[in-house]
């Protein structure tokens, strides 16, 4: 079969927002080239999603969930060498029609530039931007994301915008087509599979919380913030903990706090099939993530951003999402609002579309 796509991703998050468009070219029987950069490990979700494994892997995958946890350095020479392993392979693929990239990632990053005009003048395929448009209105929140997205949106030719919001941050493009978000296509899926499977809620009532973001693990005093917050909460806590999140948390002596608090479970190695299962029967988020925010809409569950600035305002426009700015008070505050018995959800009307989105992508690129 005829490869006239490339899908190059890197990360778990990127695979998990691009496997309903893998499905849907699988359906209509079209292949696809799959490059993967080797930033995290894939091989287990590629089998919970049952797309093909990657054609190549441009570097070694990590054992830990993060290749570079917190070093900066090794991070650019590796993005350095991957730019042009991609150039590389892409030059192979003769009948190339669509270079696919994911997200606001390193991998995202060095995909657009290896794939772009400025490496390979005489191309002939297009670079297309998934979730493209996002912006937070501040270079250094998140950072290195809000900087990464400017550079992408620079050397992409087609961008899918998941939000009329989102379209307003990039009317200087020609090719843009607000098509909503696939992580609707994902959840869905998710849940699908959840059906087949024995789960259970983690308790009766429970917050579920992830911090990864650098601007929140690499500051001892946000990160003291976000521990006094989540102490503050008064039901049983699951706490999902990234390896470079545990890192700093040691390194600035404060992960025995949140071991000692008897209110705080830690989680490892959680897949995500059960991960959005507990999601959707959890009474709060608490996240510093951009598609937790987006889950938080799908399952209308409030949602605490722990962020200064954030990509994803459309959801602030509820009632059940807030953005602290690690304002702690301010944040416990909404916290007892959020729990408390008087509380309710209003409706709200996802900004992200429906079910569908990824086959109204596939559709525009063929």
């Amino acid at each position: 079969m005829t490869q006239e796509i490339a899908i190059i991703i890197g990360t778990r998050a990127e695979l998990i927002k691009t496997f309903p468009i893998m499905l849907e070219l699988k359906k209509i029987n079209r292949d696809y080239f799959f490059i993967h950069t080797g930033q995290h490990s894939l091989g287990d979700l590629c089998k919970i999603f049952e797309v093909k494994t990657p054609d190549i892997i441009l570097s070694s995958e990590p054992n830990k969930s993060s290749k570079f946890n917190t070093k900066e350095s090794k991070a650019i020479i590796w993005a350095i060498k991957i730019i042009f392993k991609i150039r590389k392979e892409l030059r192979k693929l003769k009948e190339i029609k669509y270079v696919i990239f994911h997200g606001d990632t390193l991998s995202t990053c060095v995909s657009s530039i290896g794939s772009s005009r400025l490496l390979n003048p005489f191309k002939k395929y297009k670079n297309v931007h998934l979730e493209g448009g996002l912006r937070s209105a501040s270079m250094k929140s998140p950072f290195p994301e809000e900087i990464i997205r400017r550079i992408v949106t620079y050397f992409s030719d087609i961008l899918f915008i998941p939000s009329e919001e989102a379209r307003l941050n990039v009317e200087n493009k020609d090719h843009y087509y607000v098509i909503g978000n696939t992580i609707l296509d994902s959840v869905h899926h998710a849940l699908k599979i959840g059906e087949t499977k024995n789960l259970k809620p983690l308790d009766e009532k429970f917050a579920l919380v992830t911090i990864h973001r650098h601007e929140n693990i690499k500051n001892k005093e946000k990160l003291e913030k976000i521990i006094e917050i989540l102490n503050s909460v008064n039901i049983p806590i699951y706490f999902s903990l990234h390896d470079n999140t545990k890192a700093k948390l040691e390194e600035f002596g404060l992960y025995e706090t949140i071991r000692n608090n008897k209110n705080i479970t830690i989680l490892e190695g959680m897949d995500y099939i059960s991960f959005i299962y507990q999601m959707s029967k959890c009474s709060l988020i608490i996240c510093d993530g951009g598609s937790m925010q987006e889950e938080s809409l799908i399952f209308h569950k409030p949602c605490i951003i722990l962020r200064m600035n954030t990509e994803r305002p459309e959801g602030l426009k509820s009632n059940f999402q807030f953005l602290s700015k690690l304002n702690v008070e301010k944040t416990k505050e909404k916290i007892r609002e959020y729990l408390s018995k008087d509380y309710k959800v209003q409706e709200f009307k996802n900004p992200y579309g429906e079910v569908g989105v990824s086959k109204k992508i596939v559709e525009k690129l063929m």
